[in-house]
């Protein structure tokens, strides 16, 4: 059985109207992950990510399944921290070693990097 493949320009609903296709391909996510920060990490759920790490205390490396297509996509990270009496706290990061096959995400605490609950990624972008 042969596959085919379907061609649109846009996308219409029977009662919301239209959208052109190409806010869909460019506008959706093309990697997110959500992993356990702590301890042994472990991935929570995600999508386009083959495998993470622990670099170090608070350092974190998210590889693709999928590359992009150059290392000009938009990356996005959150991070938190729940203490023993279920407290919430943000902290400061920042994405590096941006690649077309993987990035990393760091945080801190103050001045010193610290491991989080909940680590997330977000990847906007053209896949390769």
């Amino acid at each position: 059985m042969a596959l085919g493949k379907i061609k649109a320009d846009t996308l219409e609903h029977s009662t919301s109207g239209s959208v052109d296709t190409k806010y869909v391909v460019e506008g959706s996510n093309k990697v997110w992950c959500n992993i356990n920060g702590t301890s042994t990490i472990a991935t929570r759920d995600s999508l386009n990510i083959s495998s993470i790490s622990d670099t170090n205390t608070g350092r974190y490396s998210f590889s693709f399944t999928s590359s992009m297509n150059d290392t000009n996509y938009l990356a996005a990270y959150s991070n938190d921290y729940n203490d023993a009496v279920g407290t919430l706290y943000q902290y400061d990061g920042e994405i590096f070693s941006r690649a077309t096959g993987s990035h990393g995400i760091a945080s801190w605490n103050d001045s010193t990097y610290q491991d989080q609950d909940y680590v997330q990624s977000f990847i906007w972008g053209d896949l390769a």
